[in-house]
């Protein structure tokens, strides 16, 4: 399916999928790879995303991993000014998505550095509750709709649904909201180990193809995730391999975006795959 989406005026095709690399400014991120703090290691980071074939940089200053420390406001706003300055020293025509949950911290990343996208894995729920379906589910303040209606930047948006047909219609209720409110483009994030269980995750992504029916693209997060290690008796550290073989089933089942650690993986990925369908009789 054809999807457009604006990006500072320009229209951006995801009909061929897209790698959005993750830069953790945070010490605790659950795989210790992706943790970065220091100028250097953040700059590093950033040219590696781009130069490994990222097409968009995701930068995060607040771990999500269950049991991580609790950060605050000023803190998670601190490490972003920080890590956003570097980014945009390092690669100033790099497409920046902000990963946040907090409506203040996203309004200053877009008019302070001009962020380009808001990853919000929150599901619209400002008091930041990731652990199930209630934070997607319910109503929430809407206050970060509204921070990105008014900005006019593309919005990504993660469902709690533990089922693809909850999940789609969280997924209608929502955009529905959103639309209503001026927002014109939504990325949909089905939230794989977000309040889900193992085989949750795998149920869905077995049938990741029914989300194309909501009519938005899809971002697939599942970088070293523990759906992955967990069921090879593993870690985070030896699960590229398994990433990768999860990678290419969504790239099968419709993924527009991956949401990785490891870019220049991803990318080959995208290049296989996009050889495959291209040869398609």
């Amino acid at each position: 399916m054809q999807y457009l989406i604006n990006i500072r005026g320009k229209l951006v095709d995801l009909r061929k999928p897209r790698v959005m690399g993750i830069l953790n400014a945070t010490p605790d991120s659950f795989y210790e790879g992706s943790r970065v703090q220091t100028e250097h290691e953040i700059a590093r980071r950033t040219n590696q995303i781009i130069d490994e074939g990222g097409w968009a940089i995701d930068v995060g200053a607040y771990s999500t991993r269950p049991g991580a420390a609790d950060v605050t406001e000023a803190e998670e706003t601190d490490r972003l000014r920080q890590a956003l300055a570097i980014v945009r020293r390092e690669q100033p025509e790099a497409i920046v998505s902000v990963d946040t949950f907090r409506p203040a911290v996203a309004r200053m990343a877009i008019e302070e550095f001009g962020a380009d996208i808001i990853n919000d894995v929150s599901g619209g729920n400002a008091q930041g509750a990731f652990g199930g379906e209630e934070a997607s589910l319910g109503e929430g303040d809407n206050e970060m709709f509204r921070v990105v209606a008014r900005a006019h930047i593309p919005y990504i948006y993660m469902s709690r649904a533990k089922d693809i047909e909850t999940m789609l219609l969280d997924f209608a209720q929502k955009t529905q909201l959103l639309h209503a409110l001026g927002q014109k483009d939504i990325i949909l994030d089905p939230g794989f180990g977000f309040g889900k269980s193992l085989d949750d995750n795998y149920r869905i992504l077995a049938s990741l193809q029914e989300l194309q029916a909501a009519g938005h693209p899809l971002l697939v997060g599942l970088s070293r995730k523990s759906m992955i290690w967990r069921l090879l008796g593993s870690t985070p550290d030896d699960a590229l391999n398994g990433t990768t073989v999860l990678n290419t089933i969504a790239l099968q089942r419709g993924a527009n975006i991956l949401r990785v650690h490891d870019v220049r993986q991803a990318a080959d990925a995208i290049t296989l795959c996009g050889r495959i369908e291209g040869l398609k009789i």
